[in-house]
């Protein structure tokens, strides 16, 4: 599997990443085990968690593997804070006792004394940018993460960041993960820009439009599927919307044409983005992640790629919200 750098950082990471936020929920220790193992054996290297994933169960399953299943020093092992449950729900919170809180007790989770890259997970509005920014850079002075960056910010959120960083010296903003497929291009009407102007490696999440562009959906709701789950329902309908069937029909006629799945020619889509340094794909099975893998060694002729950019194009809808 391609390695490729994050930013301008001297850390490389898998052009495909290992998504775990099903890990201790609705995947249990040995298929996420069996994930890993095939992960490895295809050249991934860099695997993506959060402490908020399952209330902390995807670090703890994580850190049982690392060192039985495949060393640490092979992987590049991604967290993300700023979420902390209370009472009543989910809140965020990106304060600097909320951040180092957080990393200490992922650590502990993963069984490992630092973390290669540590991202605030959400935008704070009652968390002053400077506060966030001195609890990442006192990670990395004190070894909690060789990395720090930002997850679901935006652009110009990304960039106070990155500038207040750079004041310090010590730390630089290192990665920015935002969702990106063909269902969701947002982040190309300012985020790859500013990325790319600020030197920070952009990773992505749900490749696969949250298991839309699988194209499980375009009949039906299947019923051991996260579209028909109690927990994950929400996070799926969006994209069951007539725009959203226009694409992933799109796509798997293309599929059809190359001999292909649909969900591979969906990931080789993003895949082949030149500013996306990794797209991560959480699967529930390890069949799933096989299936995922399996487009690696797909490169989508110009023709085809072009077809799918027309029909998933942002910026048509952009200029329709202020039409």
């Amino acid at each position: 599997m391609e390695l490729r750098r994050l930013g301008r950082t001297g850390l490389h990471v898998s052009a495909l990443g290992l998504g775990t936020m099903t890990w201790g929920r609705d995947t249990d220790a040995q298929d996420a085990a069996q994930q890993l193992r095939d992960f490895r054996l295809a050249g991934g290297t860099f695997l993506d968690t959060a402490g908020s994933y399952g209330d902390g169960a995807s670090e703890e399953i994580l850190g049982g593997l690392l060192g039985s299943v495949v060393d640490r020093d092979e992987v590049v092992v991604a967290t993300k804070g700023g979420l902390r449950r209370t009472p009543s729900g989910m809140v965020v919170d990106s304060s600097r006792g909320a951040l180092l809180a957080s990393i200490d007790a992922s650590l502990e989770r993963l069984g490992t004394d630092h973390v290669d890259l540590f991202l605030v997970q959400a935008p704070d509005p009652h968390t002053p940018v400077e506060e966030t920014v001195s609890a990442l850079r006192h990670m990395v002075t004190t070894g909690r993460a060789r990395y720090v960056g930002l997850a679901n910010h935006a652009g110009w959120h990304t960039g106070y960041a990155a500038a207040a960083l750079r004041v310090g010296g010590e730390a630089e903003l290192a990665a920015l993960e935002v969702e990106h497929s063909l269902l969701n291009r947002d982040c190309e009407l300012d985020l790859v820009a500013a990325t790319q102007a600020l030197g920070v490696g952009l990773l992505t999440w749900s490749a696969l439009g949250r298991g839309v562009l699988t194209g499980k959906y375009r009949r039906t709701l299947p019923a051991d599927s996260r579209g028909a789950s109690s927990h994950m329902s929400g996070f799926v309908e969006p994209y069951l919307d007539a725009r959203g069937s226009a694409i992933v029909d799109a796509v798997c006629t293309a599929a059809a044409g190359l001999g292909r799945a649909p969900l591979e020619v969906a990931l080789s889509w993003v895949l082949g983005r030149s500013y996306v340094s990794s797209a991560i794909v959480g699967a529930r099975t390890p069949g799933q992640l096989r299936e995922s893998l399996g487009a690696l060694d797909l490169t989508l002729p110009g023709a085809v790629s072009s077809a799918l950019d027309e029909v998933s194009d942002p910026s048509s809808d952009f200029a329709d919200s202020y039409a």
